[in-house]
């Protein structure tokens, strides 16, 4: 804001002074040329006393007035300074105001500052959070994308393991058509087999007591039977035919084997394709998905952008606009400043001309007063010097009061005048103030609304982000679920085709177990035959008890990794998935107990080929299950590999029956060594 100092207002009120004094003085100088005049026109002669005294007269009175001026002037000085130091403090009040204001203007432009940098910083916050969003959502989605592989790959194995057996059962049923009449001869055999197979795995641990029962039986009928060698001479007839129907039995399953390769192949081929079908629809979804993922994620980063734009546009317009509206306060007072600074020193220059014109014309009154007093003196007689004196006393005297009259007011009405400038000028400056605090309360009422409207919009912004969050871990948690569901139908699927692939492979175990024990009764039988003699000589010797029956001798036979069936027994699950993707990988078939009452209840649902357990297990330990094992006549040649970090173990597992203790941390090299072993050579 322009402002005038304290020297400059005083210079003011100085000249305004000495402007009214001319003005009086050209006034009182006219009066008097006007009675000259009159005296003149009146009486033309004069004396020379008469304008002596009157002159010396006049000179009292001017030095009289001129008295009385110069303390109208200094009174009106002093008032004029008085104004001017009400003026100066007014200015600097403005002054200080304007300060304040400025600083205010200031603070306000650094919290803007501060905000915007706060913007920016939830902005960047923003896009890491996205960033780390869409990485989180890419291995979320790669590690469906190897689910749904994986899931792929159990389903298409289940299939081709489904079509096999329907294969295997489209077969058998054509064989069984073709053999009904074959069979019915040998269905009391195979119902007694499959009731000694049903006998097997309801009570594992008392086949052999059974068998030697059954043996018992049968040594007892042979010896009370009178007809023995016809008995013989049949079961020599049933065994050739039994053998035929055998022989008969294995070209058909090699055919039928043949034709399922092919048909396996084939169905293999085309599940492969199908497979590869899949896996292109799929990697196209995903990459659908993920494009409009990343779109959404443009848009809404887009949109976050926009919203920051805007708004800091609204604060750059808020800004400009209150800079702008500060930029026009300053020039209309600029302007109204230098418009009044304009106008004084306009009226000074007038004052001045109309000074100098004045002076100019004093100066002429003065030298016409100067001759027309000569020749008045020349002309005035004493007669009239006294009347004339006494005429121009009283209209000295009356020309004084109406000039003072004049002067009073012309005061009064300056003073009238300059008391309404001054209370315009207050009534103007309070109105200024008034704006000023109006423009104060809307700005801060303006600043007020913004910062509301900013809480708002930045409560909105974090009820969103918290939205936003609570939405991606809600999405989270459905596709965790989605992931835990498929994995868990996933481990399902295998359990149940890993059971029915155990079925299977127990069943075949079964039907081995029983043509070996078949062949094991025909060859008793045989013997029982040749001793019929001595033992009907012996008929009246009391029977010896029968004695405990012995395990059953196997023949090992190697095996491929293929047919291999490996069980852990461990109670840990990510020892399980280590050791399981160990075989997998290796080709072999993988059964999973998570304690030794799981394994057991396993075993004797589908025997394994190789068994690994560990030692520490909840309900049974390693120790319990590898005596079970070896306890039951039907499990003792499996070989047991037991894992654990104590050495001390060496002879307890030795006791037990373990084959291989293995030391924590062992090698995956080692453990496939031991198992090929076992499939080369079986237990020794």
């Amino acid at each position: 804001m322009f402002t005038l100092s304290y020297e400059t207002n005083v210079g003011i009120g100085v000249l305004i002074i000495v402007l009214l004094y001319v003005g009086y003085r050209v006034l009182m100088y006219k009066l008097r040329e006007r009675e000259i005049k009159a005296l003149q026109q009146r009486d033309e002669p004069s004396l020379v006393d008469a304008n002596v005294q009157a002159k010396s007269f006049a000179r009292q009175q001017a030095e009289k007035e001129a008295a009385e001026e110069a303390a109208r002037v200094e009174e009106a000085r002093l008032i004029a300074e008085a104004r001017a130091q009400a003026e100066h403090d007014r200015l600097a009040a403005l002054e200080q105001a304007r300060i304040e204001e400025e600083a205010r203007l200031e603070e306000i432009r650094e919290a803007a500052r501060l905000d915007a940098e706060r913007v920016a910083a939830a902005e960047e916050a923003a896009r890491l959070e996205a960033e780390r969003l869409a990485a989180a959502e890419a291995e979320r989605e790669e590690a469906e994308r190897l689910a749904a592989l994986e899931a792929a790959r159990l389903e298409e194995e289940r299939l081709a393991a489904e079509e096999a057996a329907r294969a295997e059962a489209a077969r058998a049923a054509f064989d069984a058509a073709v053999r009904v009449e074959a069979e019915r001869i040998a269905a009391i055999n195979i119902a007694r087999m499959e009731a000694e197979r049903l006998a097997a795995e309801e009570a594992a641990r008392q086949e052999a007591q059974r068998l030697a029962d059954e043996q018992a039986a049968q040594l007892e009928a042979q010896r009370l039977a009178a007809e023995q060698a016809t008995q013989a001479q049949a079961k020599r007839i049933a065994d050739e035919q039994a053998a035929q129907l055998e022989a008969i039995r294995l070209a058909d399953e090699q055919a039928a084997q043949l034709e399922a390769k092919r048909i396996a192949d084939e169905q293999a081929a085309q599940l492969e394709a199908q497979r590869q079908a899949d896996e292109q629809a799929a990697q196209l979804e995903a990459k659908r998905i993920a494009d409009e993922q990343a779109a959404q994620l443009e848009a809404r980063r887009l949109a976050d952008e926009h919203a920051a734009q805007v708004e800091a546009e609204r604060i750059a317009a808020l800004e400009a606009a209150q800079r702008e509206a500060e930029r026009i306060a300053a020039e209309e007072a600029a302007q109204r400043e230098a418009e009044r600074l304009a106008a004084e020193e306009a009226a000074r220059i007038e004052a001045e001309r109309l000074a100098a014109e004045a002076a100019a014309r004093m100066e002429e009154q003065r030298r016409a007063d100067a001759e027309a007093a000569r020749l008045q003196a020349e002309q005035e007689a004493e007669r009239v010097a006294a009347e004339q004196a006494a005429r121009l006393e009283a209209e000295r005297l009356a020309a004084e009061q109406a000039a003072r009259a004049e002067a009073e007011r012309v005061a009064a009405e300056q003073a009238a005048r300059a008391e309404a400038e001054r209370l315009a000028a207050e009534q103007a400056a309070r109105a200024e103030a008034e704006r000023v605090a109006a423009e104060q309360a809307a700005r801060a009422e303006a600043e007020r609304l913004a910062a509301e409207q900013a809480a708002r919009a930045e409560a909105e912004r974090v009820a969103a982000e918290q939205a936003a969050r609570a939405e991606a871990e809600r999405v989270a948690a459905e596709q965790a679920a989605r992931i835990e569901a498929e994995r868990v139908a996933a481990e399902q699927a295998a359990r149940l085709e890993a059971e029915r692939v155990a079925a299977e492979q127990a069943a075949r175990v079964e039907a081995e177990r029983l043509a070996a024990e078949q062949a094991a009764r025909a060859e008793a039988e045989r013997l029982a035959a040749e001793e019929a003699a001595r033992l009907a000589a012996a008929a009246s010797v009391p029977a010896a008890p029968p004695a405990e029956a012995s395990p059953v001798k196997r023949v090992h036979q190697p095996k491929v990794a293929t047919d291999t069936v490996v069980m852990i027994a461990d109670d840990s699950k990510v020892v399980r998935v280590k050791t399981n993707r160990l075989l997998i990988n290796n080709q072999f078939q993988v059964a999973m107990a998570e304690d030794g009452l799981d394994a057991m209840k396993q075993i004797a649902e589908r025997m394994p080929d190789v068994l690994i357990t560990d030692v520490e297990m909840p309900g049974m330990n390693g120790f319990d299950l590898t005596r079970h094992v070896r306890q039951n006549p039907l499990t003792a040649h499996i070989p047991v590999i037991m894992i654990s970090a104590e050495e001390s173990y060496q002879v307890k597992a030795a006791e037990a029956g373990v084959d291989v203790l293995l030391g924590k941390p062992y090698s995956d090299a080692v453990m496939l060594d031991h198992i090929q072993r076992f499939m080369r050579e079986g237990r020794a």
